[in-house]
């Protein structure tokens, strides 16, 4: 997937204003931000309770 380049940020965030107002941005933004950071810290609880349940199981002799 190619990252958008400077301009067309540029113009998303001016649609963006547009659309939503400049007072509402920041507030957006920061729901955005507490959205990702959850979902990474799930990411990571998952692959923690992973490794765990892969420790406990012993390998029969």
């Amino acid at each position: 997937m190619v990252m958008p380049g400077p301009w067309e940020m540029v113009i998303i965030l001016l649609i963006a204003m547009v659309v939503f107002g400049a007072k509402r941005l920041p507030e957006i933004g920061k729901g955005l931000g507490k959205g990702i950071r959850e979902f990474k810290k799930s990411l990571r609880e998952i692959s923690e309770d992973e490794k765990d349940d892969n420790s406990q199981i012993e390998e029969p002799k």
